[in-house]
């Protein structure tokens, strides 16, 4: 039997994305616990801190009646220098399969190469897919639809920016990316991701520039400017992002009717305004929710 991974939004095709999306609402409409993975263990490993990630993983696993079993990198040999092909092998002869936060992309990569089970990334320095399908969610939510839909995201061109190019493409969104000088996404990612919207019908544009990139958009998001393990850059990065801040002046080029995101944590004053955050417009929270339900769905097709 072929085992299935979510290691990258290019794991899924647009039809199984569509399925989990809707999979993800009609779970969250009915909230209830579930026994769909009853008898099973979900390993978790957390090489980074998080707060959404593994909270949401670990309610999710939950309900859907399998035990999460959590560990950080301290708790495994991996922390002793065993290889993660090592971790992963033995690992899959233990539980059915493994939610991982970590860096290079490789690791996720090499995971899903020989533990045999499906694995699912749960963010990598070059993407995060659970993410990307929680903010689609939230916009389908909001609009009913996603085609067509214009997403405008605004800083750093890191792996939350890679995530939503692919997943945007994927839905026939257009995707614009607004980064200051040096700080734009992979060029391997748009070259994908337009690739991808050729097909769909969607669009990918990128620059420096916000202001253009933000005109008309559905959905302005932004990330922090200094992503966990570039802290030492804060300073320099505060300086380069100048002007790229999400705020009221930002969101009012958008539409009347657009919607901001972030994936949090969020620093306001920095990447985002507080009035914008906790203003009227914020989807962030429903966002945040919205990881449980897409998890849930993601879980349930990948180990049912």
């Amino acid at each position: 039997m072929t085992v299935r991974h979510f290691v990258s939004m290019t794991s899924i095709t647009p039809d199984e994305m569509r399925m989990l999306l809707d999979r993800a609402a009609a779970l969250k409409d009915r909230r209830a616990p579930s026994q769909a993975l009853a008898g099973k263990t979900v390993a978790m490993i957390f090489e980074k801190p998080s707060t959404r990630t593994r909270v949401s993983f670990q309610v999710a696993i939950a309900e859907l009646g399998a035990h999460p079993l959590a560990l950080s990198a301290a708790e495994l040999q991996l922390g002793r220098g065993e290889t993660v092909a090592d971790t992963g092998r033995v690992l899959g002869r233990y539980v059915h399969g493994i939610v991982v936060r970590t860096f290079g992309q490789e690791r996720v990569d090499e995971l899903a190469a020989t533990a045999g089970i499906p694995v699912v990334n749960a963010l990598t320095d070059h993407e995060h897919p659970c993410q990307a399908l929680a903010d689609l969610l939230t916009i389908r939510e909001r609009f009913g639809s996603l085609a067509g839909r214009s997403l405008a995201y605004v800083g750093d061109g890191n792996n939350v920016a890679h995530s939503l190019l692919l997943a945007g493409a994927m839905a026939g969104m257009r995707v614009t990316i607004a980064t200051p000088p040096g700080y734009e996404p992979d060029e391997s990612v748009v070259d994908r991701a337009t690739e991808i919207a050729s097909a769909t019908g969607g669009a990918i544009e990128t620059g420096n520039d916000p202001v253009p990139l933000v005109s008309g958009a559905d959905a302005v998001y932004t990330d922090v400017w200094a992503s966990m393990g570039q802290e030492e850059e804060q300073a320099e990065r505060v300086r380069a992002f100048a002007g790229f801040q999400v705020d009221e002046a930002m969101m009012s080029g958008a539409k009347p009717e657009a919607i901001a995101l972030h994936c949090l944590p969020a620093h306001r004053g920095e990447e985002i305004s507080a009035g914008v955050l906790d203003g009227p417009q914020s989807e962030v929270w429903d966002q945040a929710e919205n990881r449980l339900h897409v998890q849930k769905a993601l879980l349930e097709w990948l180990l049912g």
